[in-house]
């Protein structure tokens, strides 16, 4: 058989060197800025594989519109940084989607994300890390996930503020794709969600919700809404919703949280809330509010306050539909203001008060002599014969003071306390010195000087200059390319 050209051959040569280059050399760092040969990362984006990291130079301004599309592993994800210049990050601005996150396995950290006018950071693969990001002013979505072909998502010390719009449009609106990647988990943790411009701050419909550790104020509506898929069609799985160790400020009208769903999707799952502080403004009409079909609600050692002291409206079912025929609630051991109404008969260890003893509504810490020190029930039961599946004991750690701390480490909870509420006794004030302003919607940070050089990436992948070898090049990514299509295919039943 005819073997073709010489190009063909010097191609084909250099494919196999190359080829077996990369796989020597599997992960590349690449290095993204002014000055450098990757100017911003739409260049960057479409050659990266399994195992490589972008270093992304802060303090400047980069465009949105940005797509990545090449999959990591889970044993080599793709991790995309950005690098602070003195307390500035890199800003990713504008697009109609800022940020999209297509590709399997990413670890995204580090940016400033604003503008998308339909969603600033959107969610559409599996094993996503989004850590120590921070997303404002988008005019729609915050962070907003896909219906189809989004599993797994971790926001990790993100901040998020003046992002939604009317009542379709959230701050964090997550949901996994029950089909394509069955038991998926939303985990959020450590975040610090506040000013919402629009919708509910959170609004999930993944197949399970961890919300752990995180503060959350300020919502338009619901602080917190977990429901299931939108459709009926979309529905394979119970969801189930672990909350643990949150501050829940209530500063408006309206609920507090909702469970169960919306109207357009139901869960059919298990509710666990323990150790949280729910705080209500003075128009607020309750804590929680059950709707549509949910299998069973625990809560325990939860205080439930309201500024300026006085009774509250604890939990309401508006049209539940019990999954099990019956009702289904249990709680240990909470705290709620004397007088309080629509408390649930099947709680136990109810500690009823005028004043919780916090120190403030900006700082929920007890102070000596609060009625919440001590008081909480020690690894708790949930209603019988409806175990929650795989659930945090206990708060680990604390939620961020009403902002996050400069370095993403949580503050450890004290070993041992069994205090009521997501603070406990003797736990350290939040920082004295304050963090960077934040910057005004619009503005753009000055870029930097160019850094001298233009290595395209740091580390033993960079690829040469030659005409041969990029021609190899670009063979070797259609392949690759072509490869991934394939292999992106979902078999559906």
């Amino acid at each position: 058989m005819r073997t073709g050209g010489p190009l063909l051959v010097a191609a084909g040569l250099a494919w196999s060197a190359l080829g077996l280059s990369r796989a020597v050399n599997a992960a590349t760092t690449y290095a993204v800025g002014p000055g450098r040969r990757f100017p911003d990362l739409q260049s960057v984006a479409r050659l990266l594989v399994p195992g490589d990291r972008v270093e992304v130079d802060g303090g400047v301004s980069y465009p949105g519109g940005l797509v990545f599309r090449e999959p990591g592993t889970k044993d080599a994800p793709i991790t995309v940084v950005g690098l602070r210049a003195g307390e500035q990050r890199p800003v990713i601005r504008g697009g109609t989607t800022t940020v999209e996150l297509r590709g399997d396995h990413y670890v995204f950290e580090g940016f400033e994300i604003t503008g998308g006018t339909s969603r600033c950071l959107y969610h559409h693969a599996a094993a996503i890390v989004v850590r120590d990001v921070v997303v404002h002013d988008c005019p729609r979505h915050g962070v907003l996930s896909s219906d189809s072909d989004s599993g797994s998502l971790t926001l990790s010390y993100v901040e998020i503020y003046r992002a939604g719009r009317g009542d379709g449009a959230h701050p964090v609106y997550v949901a996994t794709d029950e089909e394509a990647f069955p038991g998926s988990v939303f985990r959020m943790e450590h975040c610090f969600l506040h000013d919402g411009a629009g919708g509910n701050n959170v609004k999930s419909r993944a197949e399970r919700n961890e919300i752990y550790g995180n503060w959350i104020e300020g919502a338009r509506y619901r602080e917190l809404e977990l429901i299931g898929p939108d459709g009926a069609e979309r529905k394979r799985a119970r969801e189930d919703s672990d909350v643990v160790g949150n501050v829940l400020r209530k500063t408006g009208p309206g609920w507090a949280i909702r469970i169960g769903g919306d109207g357009s999707g139901e869960t059919l799952g298990r509710y666990r809330f323990v150790n949280n502080t729910v705080l209500l403004g003075v128009e607020a009409s309750g804590a929680f509010q059950l709707f549509n079909g949910l299998e069973s609600v625990e809560m325990h050692n939860n205080v439930l306050a309201r500024a300026g002291g006085g009774p509250l409206r604890v939990l309401v079912e508006d049209e539940v539909r019990w999954a099990a025929g019956r009702r289904v609630i249990a709680g240990t051991s909470n705290w709620v203001p004397a007088g309080s109404s629509s408390v649930p008969p099947e709680w136990t260890r109810t500690l009823f008060g005028a004043d919780p003893g916090l120190s403030s509504p900006r700082d929920p810490r007890p102070v000596a002599g609060s009625p919440l020190i001590g008081a909480g029930a020690q690894d708790p039961a949930g209603p019988a014969r409806f175990a929650f599946p795989a659930p945090l004991a206990a708060p680990r750690d604390l939620p961020p003071p009403g902002a996050l701390e400069r370095v993403g480490t949580a503050v450890a909870r004290l070993h041992g306390s069994a205090d009521i509420g997501a603070f406990s006794y003797g736990a350290s004030a939040p920082p004295d010195a304050p963090l960077p302003p934040r910057p005004p919607s619009g503005a753009t940070p000055p870029a930097p000087p160019a850094p001298g050089g233009g290595c395209a990436c740091r580390g033993t992948g960079c690829a040469g200059g030659s005409p041969a070898v990029a021609l190899a090049a670009t063979v070797m990514l259609a392949g690759v390319r072509a490869t991934r299509r394939r292999r992106r295919r979902r078999v559906r039943g």
